[in-house]
């Protein structure tokens, strides 16, 4: 898509967008200082905003209105935390915005800080349109690593917040419209054994080997669930996944270990039970540890979900789809294979779908960039979301 190099809305995303890239907000870090800077940028347009702070008060959402106090209308949905750029190769300082040609590159551009700056950018002409339906920007935390840091906000929609009509989250699809995306589920397993002598293995029994038999197990499981496929055949692959990620324990290798972890996940179609795989691991975990433990009471597998994100199932009657498709002149949807927090939306009511600038490829990558032209074709969906909400 070429683009107006006069446009003042993209001269100001790019603008923000240099802003936004130079806080290093990887979830591991606090996001305030980006929060304050996007708080200031608002106060200077006299735009209406409420701060909502996690428990631990050391990150915080932000919830925008434009246009009349009332519920219903659109939230447009970006998180604010980035990946870490630790091990990765930059050829220049990744919190740093970096123009070259037609792109822009540092860590978020693409995933989502191209996004969060378009919304922002877009906050005078929200104020100057005569919208009859509100406009709410929507910016998050933790969603990199729980996707959790929507949820305050989402539980106070209806309540001290207007509830929207609908969601569209602005992570990176080439701002085509994607109506469905897999669940996430992660675990850790830990496995307690006996320690003894290895020269002599009936004395225990090994935290080590009991972890390898049930990363197999979860590996037959993955096979199993190949069965039940996606009836579209939209996902690659269409089935859901199982994935061991990290394994890690032991003392020595003459030392029958007392303790091993693992670190897994499962990433299901929208339509199978989040909890489909660990039903059946627990299941091998109880037959193991009956079949293993006797003689060492103090041996035992524990797993503890660590994340658990809801999937995002397609609607043929979203609204949320409906509009978007009308917004970005496309006549199709698409499905994705990675996690959102547009199933949060969904999972809490609300209609969701995904359509942002910039391409997944790029998420997560050193050297990670947004193209201007996709940032010019998020200003043109903007203008066409305030138009359609003022008529």
């Amino acid at each position: 898509m070429k683009h107006d190099p006069a446009d003042s809305a993209l001269d100001r995303a790019i603008a923000l967008l240099d802003r936004l890239v130079s806080f290093d907000t990887e979830s591991s870090r606090s996001n305030l200082p980006l929060i304050d800077f996007v708080e200031d940028y608002l106060l200077g347009l006299s735009a209406r905003f409420t701060r909502i702070p996690n428990a631990a008060g050391d990150k915080a959402a932000l919830f925008v209105t434009f246009g009349p106090d009332i519920d219903g209308g659109v939230v447009l949905s970006g998180h604010t935390d980035v990946v870490p750029v630790v091990g990765q190769k930059w050829t220049s300082p990744p919190f740093v915005l970096r123009r070259d040609g037609d792109k822009l590159y540092g860590r978020g551009t693409c995933d989502m800080k191209g996004f969060d700056a378009l919304c922002l950018a877009m906050a005078p002409e929200f104020l100057a349109a005569k919208l009859k339906k509100p406009i709410h920007i929507m910016l998050s935390y933790d969603e990199e690593t729980t996707c959790a840091g929507c949820l305050d906000t989402i539980a106070r929609f209806g309540q001290d917040l207007p509830r929207p009509a609908l969601a569209i989250i602005g992570e990176p699809t080439m701002m085509q419209v994607a109506d469905a995306h897999k669940s996430i589920a992660t675990y850790r397993t830990c496995v307690t054994g006996h320690e003894a002598h290895s020269s002599k293995p009936w004395l225990g029994v090994s935290a080590v080997h009991i972890a390898c038999e049930l990363v197999a197990a979860l590996e037959r499981i993955g096979v199993e669930l190949q069965s039940d496929r996606d009836p579209h055949g939209r996902f690659e692959p269409a089935f859901s996944t199982v994935h061991v990620g990290m394994i890690q324990g032991g003392t020595a290798r003459n030392i029958m270990a007392r303790q091993c972890e693992f670190f897994w996940e499962f990433r299901g179609l929208p339509h199978t039970p989040q909890d489909a795989a660990l039903n059946k691991f627990e299941a091998v975990s109880a037959a193991l540890a009956a079949e293993r433990f006797g003689k060492f009471p103090n041996a035992k597998i524990e797993t503890f979900v660590e994340i658990e994100a809801p999937g995002l199932a397609a609607g043929a009657d979203s609204s949320a789809s409906t509009l978007a498709l009308a917004l970005s002149r496309a006549n199709h949807t698409i499905a994705v294979p990675y996690a959102t927090e547009a199933g949060q939306f969904q999972f809490g009511g609300l209609p969701a779908v995904i359509c942002g600038p910039g391409s997944i490829d790029q998420a997560h990558q050193p050297d990670e960039y947004i193209g201007i032209g996709q940032m010019a074709e998020g200003v043109a969906f903007l203008r066409r979301l305030a138009s359609q909400l003022s008529g």
